[in-house]
């Protein structure tokens, strides 16, 4: 015995060197008649353990494997101190070679619960089932505690079927259930959302004689709230009085929380405010928790005020100091568009001392970003980095993004350098949101560079990544090269993207091919998407038939391009086939369904059909949007049904579906077309209510006007466009002013040319043309040669004049973007001799240049007052 002293003392002196102490056991294992106990063993193990020296715990086993007493002993104790110390696999291997060499030895149930919870804490299911079994073959009896080890180990994996079969075998083996065995459970189906069967428990505890206790109700009373089914949770509250137990704090914040959830703000209003004032009652106080949940309902309601409120009370009672209370009232401002108090309280924060972590920061951020305020978002984090508090990958993400929604590539990219700079390791939400954005901007060679800085990195690419670069192949018309991509990833993952035939050669690597990155539902619906498009049905086809192929079950989405596809080549009976075959598969009929095919019933002006599935949509669920609308819309004025057109346009408003430029384009043309004008004026003045003052729709209204023969009021439609100095461009002026000398409207038509000259307008010279010869006919020949010198003038110089407006030169040239058609090289080129205007402007052209004409001093006119720009 003092022997085994001595050696103990030993090895413990030398606990600090355990290479060393492990030679020292060595040698006494190894010498002559050497006595060495459990305890030398227990002493070693727990050195060697320590030390994480898992080669020579194995040589220690072999070295122990002796069928002695006390060898079987130290064994036991070596598995004990592994389990004890977290280290299970090895703990429950060693025991699984104990078991092989000594299976008659008569093991302790308490050994088995010490193994079980060891795997318990590492969620190691397939070791709790071995040790079970075991048990069994060992002749032992699980006792309660066992079982509610072992069924606490299935539930926390998510094995809610094995947990119940062990838990009704519990009878099987003599052992009663008792309250933490019906707990776990019901805890269990609680947190899976199914409450239901975590009730039926709590009755079937009552029939086998136990009594529940607060927690299990409160557990069940979460796990109703949880699922919004608020009446369950509060018949377990009236349960659970019944029962003689009283609700605690824990109670009351289920309830709260359920209710804030459901939107029942209100209601959990009342329940918080009978807490603080009805003593009474018995009620429990509220705690932080309970204000925080309040707090958290009332900002996501939008009820600010009633939060504002809270927080003066929480701030008076001294409970409003904790960075979670603020966490929250921060991120109800920013949501409710108050982005300038929250920074006052993020300022007031820094001001107490209140420790503000980067999650604080973030939701500033965040809701500057969102505002489109990226230079005050800068701003916040250059505040963060001075304040110690080193910006996340959530902070550089979220500003990455909004530069990204600017399509500020440039900037988002510098974003990125600069967060690698600082140590902060992007991961591949923020690697494929620039992505995307480079092939979104057609930035095809930023785009690769990217990906090769993430291999260079060692980042990961995902599936994401490789549907970026198809979506990207795609849309640019690469489709063949995105087929190829698919192809491979099915056997090389992410390497894959190295048949992009660019400088992502390098990504063939071993490591890129083990990483799993599979195509799924989004890289072939992408790809079908394009060859839809592409008019490539038949490879659309088989890329169908191979994904099913593939387990990949195909959704609305792909059925959608295969149906839009078909609608557009007037196919609609082939849509309507793959329609029931979408159905067929339980797939849904979405808006893009419906809009496809009533695109293609209208190509077939098959309107009783169109007008049927805007029906079926309403009854089922899926409200028409504006292109639906201007789909049926389109197709009645095609087949001059133009009052059932505006009707669908008085259902748009009254269904509060807004009206685009395409809908009133359709209905102009159509009623200027048929001459009802009243009409089309009714539908410009709802189209300026609508869409505002747009040049698009006053071009639309003065063309067809002009078209239809209504000249003055077209007249007027292109005065009041000069007025808000509308690019004309596009209307056809040239032909008003023809229309008007053709009239004998001929000051009108002087009067219009004058206004687009003192407004600073450029037009085609050529406008001229109809006015000098319509004076020439009237005979006024000075007055026209004076209007010819100001064309040659205008085609001569070349040069727009610039706007004047409020007194003011403008900088800018006002140039119509392009004309309808420029007539002035056309007409300098006429030698023909036929028109007066010609002659004019033939007598003028032979003046130019000697003085004859430029250098005459005007004769006092009205209609030269046009040219002196001070009318």
């Amino acid at each position: 015995m003092e022997q085994t002293r001595r050696l103990a003392r030993a090895l413990f002196c030398n606990s600090s060197n355990p290479k060393l102490a492990w030679q020292l056991f060595k040698r006494i294992a190894s010498s002559p008649n050497s006595i060495y106990s459990y305890q030398l063993v227990s002493v070693v193990a727990r050195i060697l353990v320590r030390a994480k020296m898992f080669q020579e715990i194995d040589a220690l086993h072999q070295l122990l494997l002796q069928p002695l007493e006390t060898a079987q002993k130290s064994l036991v104790t070596v598995v004990r101190i592994l389990a004890e110390a977290g280290h299970f696999g090895e703990a429950v291997s060693q025991f699984r070679s104990f078991r092989t060499h000594f299976p008659d030895k008569v093991m302790s149930l308490s050994l088995y619960n010490l193994l079980i919870r060891s795997c318990l804490k590492n969620n190691s299911v397939d070791h709790i089932s071995w040790l079970y079994k075991d048990l069994i073959v060992a002749g032992l009896s699980p006792e309660t505690y066992t079982f509610n080890l072992m069924i606490s180990g299935f539930c926390d994996a998510g094995c809610l079927e094995d947990a119940r079969k062990l838990f009704d075998k519990m009878y099987e083996k003599g052992c009663r259930p008792n309250e933490f065995s019906f707990g776990i459970l019901i805890h269990a189906y609680c947190r899976a959302g199914l409450p239901d069967i975590g009730l039926e428990l709590l009755d079937m505890m009552k029939g086998v004689g136990l009594s529940s206790n607060t927690v299990i109700f409160n557990t069940l009373i979460s796990g109703f709230s949880k699922e919004g089914k608020t009446d369950e949770a509060e018949k377990l509250v009236e349960r659970m009085k019944k029962d003689g137990l009283l609700p605690d704090v824990v109670t009351f914040n289920s309830r709260i929380a359920a209710l804030c959830g459901a939107g029942k703000v209100t209601e959990a209003s009342r329940i918080f405010r009978d807490m603080q004032i009805d003593e009474e009652l018995g009620l429990p106080r509220p705690n932080i928790i309970t204000f925080n949940l309040m707090l958290e309902g009332f900002c996501k309601k939008g009820m600010l005020e009633e939060a504002k409120t809270l927080v003066d009370s929480m701030k008076s009672n001294g409970i409003f100091r904790n960075v979670q209370s603020y966490n929250i009232w921060l991120t109800g401002l920013v949501r409710n568009g108050k982005i300038l108090e929250a920074q006052l309280v993020l300022k007031n924060m820094a001001e107490k001392g209140i420790e503000m972590g980067t999650y604080s920061y973030n939701i500033i951020v965040d809701g500057l970003c969102k505002k489109g305020m990226l230079h005050d978002a800068r701003m916040v984090i250059n505040s963060m980095i001075d304040s110690q508090v080193p910006p996340d990958v959530v902070t550089y993400t979220t500003l990455l993004h909004a530069y990204c929604t600017k399509r500020k590539v440039i900037e988002a990219n510098n974003i990125l350098h600069e967060m690698m700079s600082n140590s902060c390791t992007p991961n591949n939400y923020t690697c494929n949101i620039l992505l995307h954005s480079l092939w979104k901007e057609g930035k095809v060679s930023e785009a690769d560079s990217l990906l090769q800085k993430i291999k260079d990195k060692d980042y990961a690419l995902d599936t994401v990544t490789c549907n970026i670069v198809i979506d990207g192949l795609c849309k640019s018309g690469k489709v063949d090269k995105a087929v190829e991509i698919l192809s491979k990833m099915w056997t090389e993952g992410s390497a894959a993207l190295a048949y992009l035939d660019n400088s992502i050669v390098g990504l063939l690597d071993g490591k890129y091919k083990e990483k799993k990155c599979l195509p799924d539902l989004i890289t072939y619906s992408t790809i079908i998407n394009g060859l839809c498009k592409a008019g490539r049905l038949d490879e659309a086809k088989k890329l169908f038939v191979e994904m099913i192929t593939k387990h990949l079950y195909p959704d609305s989405i792909i059925y959608d391009s295969f149906i839009h596809c078909f609608c557009k080549n007037g196919k609609v009976s082939s849509a309507f086939r793959v329609l029931k075959d979408m159905e067929k598969k339980g797939c849904s009929k979405s808006l893009q369904t419906y809009n496809s095919l009533i695109f293609g019933l209208g190509s077939k002006k098959q309107i009783f059909e169109m007008y049927g599935l805007m029906d079926e949509m309403r009854e089922r669920g899926v409200s028409p949007d504006v292109y639906t609308y201007n789909t049926l819309i389109d197709c009645l004025c095609e087949v001059d049904r133009t009052e059932d057109a505006i009707s669908l346009l008085d259902e748009m408003l009254q269904g509060g579906i807004t009206p685009n430029m395409s809908s009133f384009r359709f209905l102009i043309k159509a009623s200027c077309n048929s001459g009802e004008f009243g009409i089309a004026r009714e539908v410009f003045s709802i189209a300026l209510s609508t869409c505002g003052h747009k040049e698009s729709l006053y071009c639309l209204m003065f063309n067809e006007l002009l078209a239809g023969g209504e000249i003055l009021e077209a007249k007027s439609l292109l005065e009041a466009s000069l007025d808000k100095s509308f690019d004309i461009g596009s209307f056809l002026y040239k032909d008003l002013i023809k229309r008007l000398c053709e009239d004998d409207y001929l000051e009108v038509a002087m009067d219009i040319l004058k206004m687009m000259i003192h407004k600073g307008y450029g037009f085609d010279p050529a406008s001229f043309m109809p006015v000098i010869d319509g004076l020439g006919k009237k005979g006024y020949k000075h007055e026209a040669d004076e209007l010819a010198e100001k064309m040659l003038e205008m085609a001569s110089e070349g040069i727009v004049p610039s706007k004047v407006c409020g007194g003011k030169r403008m900088s800018d040239f006002r140039k119509p973007k392009k004309y309808p058609g420029n007539d002035w090289q056309t007409i300098v080129q006429r030698d023909d001799g036929s028109s007066i205007a010609m002659k004019t402007l033939k007598r003028v052209q032979k003046g130019w240049g000697q003085g004859s004409t430029s250098n005459l001093q005007p004769q006092k006119s009205d209609f030269l007052d046009i040219w002196d720009g001070t009318i």
